[in-house]
């Protein structure tokens, strides 16, 4: 008798050949196949989470700013300063997405915000790469003050995401700055500035 009851409280996978429990009252609990998983807290901290959110929004606004600047440049029928305006567009946007992905690969919240209205018109040339450099300038010191921060939190893979946007800021200023000292020459000379437009319009060719 013993042994029957034993039987009864079990069945018999033929296809497997061995013996699972019952699900009769009484018996163990079924296992459950798909278990929740939680995400594990953020591995940054919530400071550095914001600055990075507030630095995407300032990559954002300077693909605004520059693609504001391109139509200003297509509408005087300067084509080459207006492609390397939608040239410098898209690396911003480029810089914006590389933050953005930082934080979803360290598990944290993006957190996008309202982009400022960009200005839509200048005095001339001069004055457009003239705020070019004064706005890259500001770039640069707001990623520093970032990277002050990383090393503040002791974000050792921040630190080292934010050296190549370090680099890639000295190269930012060093571009405006030569085309603003191009056009200091050239002053408001027709021909000249055709041909820094001719030039302008390779960039991203090379």
């Amino acid at each position: 008798m013993r042994d029957l009851n034993q039987k009864k409280g079990r069945k018999r996978n033929v296809s497997a050949g061995t013996e699972v429990p019952s699900l009769s009252k009484g018996g163990p609990a079924p296992k459950n196949k798909n278990p929740i998983i939680y995400k594990e807290k953020p591995m940054i901290s919530k400071a550095l989470q914001d600055a990075i959110n507030d630095q995407i929004n300032k990559e954002l606004y300077s693909s605004y700013l520059y693609l504001s600047m391109a139509a200003y440049f297509q509408n005087k029928s300067l084509p080459g300063f207006a492609h390397w305006m939608r040239v410098q567009e898209s690396e911003e946007r480029a810089h914006a997405m590389k933050l953005y992905d930082f934080l979803i690969d360290r598990g944290s919240r993006v957190a996008l915000k309202a982009i400022d209205a960009p200005p839509s018109n200048w005095k001339g040339s001069p004055e457009v790469f003239t705020e070019v450099a004064a706005h890259e300038a500001k770039v640069t010191a707001s990623i520093h003050a970032l990277y002050e921060l990383a090393l503040k939190e002791k974000d050792y893979p921040a630190q080292v995401m934010l050296q190549w946007f370090i680099s890639e800021q000295v190269e930012e200023e060093k571009s405006a700055a030569e085309i603003v000292a191009s056009l200091n020459m050239i002053e408001s000379h027709a021909s000249a500035i055709l041909q820094l437009d001719h030039r302008l319009s390779k960039r991203g060719s090379d």
